[in-house]
């Protein structure tokens, strides 16, 4: 793994070269400032970076700034980022995983914690490039479909990805990353819920893996709406469900939430490639309070509130069933 590592104290850099350097095949190159940095990237087309370490305090650009330019370009869209700081108030977290960050650790920091983060980034980039690069790189999924002549290779239904560009939205694993970060501080008004796509199924199997993409994207930019003007982050879980985190004290009525999400939904008026329009919407899961939950607590508030969310889709889409039925009967 290549490792670019941004911090303005020298000692620091010292430290992470020759942790780096004693870890397996990793190697490291490292920078003072966010100038440096991108002079780096940019020299760095042949051998692109596995993963960036950065400091935030710096001066010029600070490293949740320098964060941001590199989640810009196309190639680190996806790459992990660390932030290491001495900065650990609240407000310095949720900058940095706005801006995209995958975790934050705080200094000081125990080696024993960096090895064990930096070993979790070492098998996702493994597994990623195992995946796509070499010529005997297996498709993401086996099953493949035709659509207008061009095969269509996709990940599974139930594969998380990465929304961009949405505010508010991040990935996955840097969520559930943010929530047992701030689960160690005050978390009272805090609460957790999720969204889930009706009929995600049959909308997966009837789509390309663009129009499916687009439409996860449509439908983040529509929760993203109603949450505006609260404190919130969300992600896709995979399986047409997203989940979020709300800070502000905010306990939304789910019934009334739903609601909101899916008249935006009808208003954009969404379609399939070929023009004919795509009727989605979603169901609101139980809104999950954070009071009194910490850890692993928390991150099972993230589950709790993902399976709440499709048993609700699930139970809309009998109760539809039903409808049509006793019409029928």
């Amino acid at each position: 793994m290549h490792i670019l590592a941004v911090d303005d104290e020298p000692s620091i850099i010292e430290l992470l070269e020759a942790f780096v350097n004693a870890t397996g095949d990793n190697t490291i190159e490292t920078a003072l400032c966010a100038t440096d940095a991108l002079d780096l990237v940019a020299r760095s087309v042949a051998k692109p970076f596995d993963c960036f370490l950065l400091d935030i305090q710096m001066p010029g650009t600070d490293g949740i700034e320098l964060c941001q330019i590199l989640r810009d370009r196309p190639e680190y869209q996806e790459t992990p980022i660390l932030m290491l700081t001495a900065m650990s108030d609240k407000s310095y977290i949720d900058r940095a995983f706005a801006a995209g960050a995958n975790d934050y650790i705080t200094k000081p920091f125990e080696i024993g914690e960096l090895r064990g983060r930096l070993a979790l980034v070492e098998n996702l980039v493994a597994s990623r490039k195992k995946l796509t690069e070499g010529p005997t790189a297996a498709p993401v999924e086996p099953d493949t479909e035709a659509l207008n002549g061009v095969v269509d290779l996709r990940p599974p239904l139930h594969e998380p990805f990465r929304i961009k560009n949405v505010d508010g939205v991040i990935g996955h694993q840097a969520l559930e990353n943010y929530v047992s970060l701030i689960s160690r501080k005050e978390l009272f008004g805090s609460c957790i819920l999720a969204f889930s796509i009706r009929g995600i199924r049959d909308l997966f199997e009837t789509t390309s893996w663009f129009e499916f993409e687009c439409l996860v994207t449509d439908v983040s930019e529509a929760i993203a709406a109603c949450l505006e003007g609260h404190q919130f982050l969300t992600a896709y879980a995979g399986s047409g469900t997203f989940v979020c985190i709300l800070e502000d004290g905010w306990l939304p009525d789910s019934v009334e939430l739903t609601g909101k999400v899916n008249l935006l939904l009808s208003q954009m008026g969404l379609s399939f490639n070929d023009g004919r329009p795509m009727r989605v919407s979603v169901s609101v899961g139980d809104v999950i309070r954070l009071v009194w939950k910490s850890g692993d607590k928390a991150i099972d508030a993230l589950a709790q509130a993902h399976e709440s969310a499709e048993r609700e889709s699930q139970r809309y889409g009998r109760n539809l069933e039903d409808f049509w039925y006793n019409r029928s009967a």
